[in-house]
């Protein structure tokens, strides 16, 4: 879950960051790389089951987030997604 300090600091250090509506559960943390501002990172995991939670099947709730969440690219400020699952 995304805290104030977090959205805090991400708005501070880079206001063009981005989050993901109706994710927030899925939220992980902050990710940084060296001369690159920081990120919102979300865990791919925790994406897929708060979709199946809302009654879609895996191979759905895979689907779904591959066009409707990873394909919209909204610029540099797009969240990074973790695959944080057994692959």
């Amino acid at each position: 879950m995304i805290t104030e300090e977090a959205r805090d600091y991400l708005e501070e250090e880079n206001p063009e960051a981005l989050l993901c509506d109706g994710l927030e559960a899925a939220f992980v943390g902050i990710a940084r790389r060296k001369l690159s501002p920081p990120l919102a990172a979300y865990s791919i995991r925790k994406i897929m089951l708060l979709y199946i939670e809302q009654g879609m099947s895996y191979d759905e709730a895979r689907e779904y987030f591959e066009f409707n969440v990873v394909d919209a690219w909204a610029g540099d400020g797009t969240p990074i997604f973790i695959e944080d699952e057994d692959l």
